[in-house]
């Protein structure tokens, strides 16, 4: 069973094999409290998972150790086995979905795994590794269901509160529930005031649908950029530990995770992957009462995929107000792109694309139809600028 001594035996085993990420306070994500960041992002192979993987794989007998380990996950976990594997010199197996982020999958063949990609998302992937489990007699390690590796996840806790005794609200993501598990358990058992908040992506919000109907569910499909946390159906464990311990589940649109993405970048300098960020998008966008207090937002990870990233700032900009898109109607006659142009300017935004459209779907033969983009500066530069368009007689078609 999951106690305190086997957390603080995580935390001592794990203080030579990971680091002990130190809190990072900002006041640029929400006025309203007072927030610090934990940035597992920055731990060994970028994410948290280290943690739980390699005390589960450092408790192993020799005979385990000697039939090599396997594992199922979208990237995070196979990272942590496949090193924790190459530090006791056994090897490792790693099932993946092969819609999993190309850096993740070579990030996790370098440490010396045999990749297997399954067709499907995580939950394929859990059910093809159990079926190999079974033909090779390898130890199954458990990306989030298993007490060791929750024990392991624990120690974040255990940072937190040595580091920001006063804390008042710790957000961490779910994804399994590993994390929540075990951060929930750690910082309940030593200061049961604290509130631990979990968030979901909405397109993989199983552990809310699960305690919105008080038992496991199965989500028929999953869908978010945060692929760390796009698990149809959390563990038995985890479930348990979640309802009894978690005080709160809220989840996060894609837009708000972009835009925690984006913040991170701009104000911190740090990369999160979209699981990395839910935390953050929930105290950006108060998700839960967080004003007046201290409040520490796990930032779980962060190998974003570099490939999707431009796409992922863009959608950022675009929610936090920095940028829109127009489609004007407007007069066919010279000088109203110019008339349209010196509004613009005359309230300071930037254009960055124009895509001129003379066969339209106005019933007004002698319009034409401008798709712009501006950069801008909030929510309310934007409302500034529409409104003064439509003063000056243009027809604002759409904005975005």
């Amino acid at each position: 069973m999951l106690t305190l001594d086997l957390v603080y035996k995580a935390t001592t085993v794990l203080s030579g094999l990971v680091r002990h990420t130190s809190l990072i306070h900002t006041d640029k994500l929400n006025p309203l409290c007072d927030v610090y960041l934990k940035p597992e992002n920055l731990q060994v192979t970028g994410s948290f998972k280290v943690r739980g993987a390699s005390f589960k794989i450092a408790s192993l007998s020799d005979e385990e150790k000697a039939r090599g380990v396997i594992a199922c996950s979208a990237g995070n976990h196979a990272q942590g086995v496949a090193l924790a594997a190459r530090r006791h010199g056994i090897p490792s197996l790693i099932c993946m979905p092969e819609g999993a982020p190309i850096s993740k999958v070579e990030a996790t063949r370098e440490l010396g795994a045999e990749i297997r990609l399954v067709e499907g998302v995580y939950d394929d992937a859990y059910r093809e590794a159990l079926r190999l489990n079974e033909e090779r007699g390898m130890t199954f390690i458990h990306p989030f269901d298993d007490e060791m590796v929750i024990a392991g996840q624990g120690s974040v806790g255990m940072e937190i509160l040595t580091d920001l005794p006063e804390v008042d609200v710790v957000i961490v993501p779910i994804g399994g529930g590993g994390l929540a598990s075990g951060v929930a358990y750690a910082v309940k058992a030593l200061k049961p005031e604290v509130k631990v908040v979990g968030v979901q992506a909405e397109g993989a919000a199983s552990m809310l649908t699960s305690r919105d109907h008080n038992q496991i569910e199965c989500l028929p499909s999953v869908l978010t950029i945060a692929d760390g946390i796009a698990v149809k159906e959390p563990g038995e464990h985890t479930f348990a530990l979640c309802q009894q311990y978690v005080d709160e589940v809220v989840s996060v649109s894609e837009d708000e995770i972009c835009a925690a993405i984006l913040a991170l970048i701009e104000h911190h300098k740090l990369i999160a992957e979209g699981a990395g960020a839910v935390s953050v998008a929930a105290a950006m966008f108060n998700k839960t009462e967080v004003a007046g207090k201290h409040v520490c937002c796990i930032v779980s990870g962060g190998n974003i995929d570099v490939t999707i990233l431009s796409r992922v700032i863009n959608r950022g900009l675009m929610k936090g107000g920095r940028t829109t898109e127009m489609l004007i109607e407007m007069p066919d006659r010279p000088g109203s792109l110019l008339g349209l142009c010196r509004v613009i300017v005359r309230f300071g935004a930037n254009i960055i694309s124009v895509h001129h459209e003379r066969n339209g779907e106005s019933p007004d033969v002698n319009s034409c139809n401008l798709r712009i983009v501006l950069e801008t500066r909030n929510a309310e530069h934007i409302h500034e600028i529409h409104k003064a368009i439509e003063a000056a007689g243009y027809i604002i078609l759409l904005e975005k």
